[in-house]
């Protein structure tokens, strides 16, 4: 999958394609819906297929000052897209110019005079242009007298009638419920990072972990939840491994920022600088403190066998 940041630098051989807009946070099943419907138009119509999302998300432009709430930084999401055929990612930066735009603005110039594009799908509750203004009704009526193809897609929901939605998603991960939010996902909810080095308390403990940042990510309940992590070098995976780990401020030792702290079932070897992609499987329970060395070592150890047995209740199920 070829990246483009501006819609200026793009070759004419990535010109012409048939484009769904959106966020996509997290790549849930809803986006997935989403891309099939262009893929099926992009057959169609002999084009490449490519997605059009904004970075930073328009939310962290306008609200640069609240919490994290992405599910997937741009880097995770590009491999989510990339795996599900994406021919090309248009990544465009959203700033106060791109804000400024109105609705007819964004499609003239960007979708059409930019892009060129031959096809455009996108929800039912599309909105897009300045303060909002444009909409999926819009966007057919340019689509018409500019001469591309528009297809608005139902808003697709769960088995249980539910809603998917990334503010789901979060809600669910929000309250410790990974399974919940696998389900709307169609995939694990994970963290990717570089290993970092840490204080070396795991491995004093008997248990060496996997330090892992959380930054650019929404923060999830803080507790210990089974994991299942893919160690990649250069960009391929080398490894999978069943785990246990703490995500959270280590009430113990009260670190200052968050971490995700793994400890690898079955592993042995140098983690330091790899990269780790860390699905959370199921929560088991929450942060805390202990009154002992000893009686932390005595959960680490519960914590493990918790984990292994809800990583074989789950398998490879979302």
């Amino acid at each position: 999958m070829k990246i483009f940041r501006h819609y200026g630098d793009v070759p004419e051989s990535c010109k012409g394609a048939v484009v769904t807009i959106g966020n996509f946070d997290g790549v849930h099943l809803g986006h997935q819906a989403l891309i099939a419907h262009a893929r099926d138009l992009a057959k169609g119509l002999g084009a490449p297929l490519a997605v059009l999302a904004f970075e930073p998300h328009p939310q962290e432009f306008f609200h640069h000052d609240t919490e994290c709430f992405r599910l997937t930084p741009l880097r995770t999401k590009a491999r989510l897209l990339a795996e599900q055929g994406i021919d090309v990612m248009y990544a465009l930066p959203f700033d106060a110019e791109m804000a400024q735009r109105s609705a007819e603005e964004f499609v003239r110039g960007i979708l059409v005079e930019g892009l060129g594009v031959r096809g455009v799908v996108v929800g039912a509750d599309f909105r897009f242009g300045k303060a909002r203004t444009g909409d999926s009704r819009l966007l057919a009526e340019l689509g018409r007298a500019l001469g591309f193809a528009t297809e608005i897609v139902r808003t697709i929901v769960a088995r249980d009638a539910q809603k998917i939605s990334s503010s789901e998603i979060r809600a669910a991960l929000k309250t410790g419920r990974p399974q919940d939010a696998a389900k709307l996902l169609g995939h694990w909810w994970m963290v990717e990072a570089r290993v970092e080095h840490g204080e070396r308390r795991g491995r004093e403990l008997g248990f060496p972990t996997a330090n892992m940042p959380l930054v650019g990510y929404l923060k999830p309940a803080f507790g210990i939840y089974a994991v299942r992590a893919t160690i990649t070098e250069n960009e391929k995976p080398v490894g999978v491994h069943d785990g246990v780990a703490n995500l959270g401020i280590r009430p113990m030792f009260e670190s200052p920022t968050p971490l995700l702290e793994a400890f690898l079932f079955d592993f042995s070897g140098d983690l330091y600088g790899k990269h780790l992609a860390v699905e959370l499987i199921a929560y088991l329970r929450p942060e805390m403190k202990f009154d002992t060395i000893d009686a932390l070592k005595a959960q680490m150890a519960k914590d493990s066998e918790a984990a292994r047995a809800a990583l074989d209740r789950a398998g490879a199920r979302c």
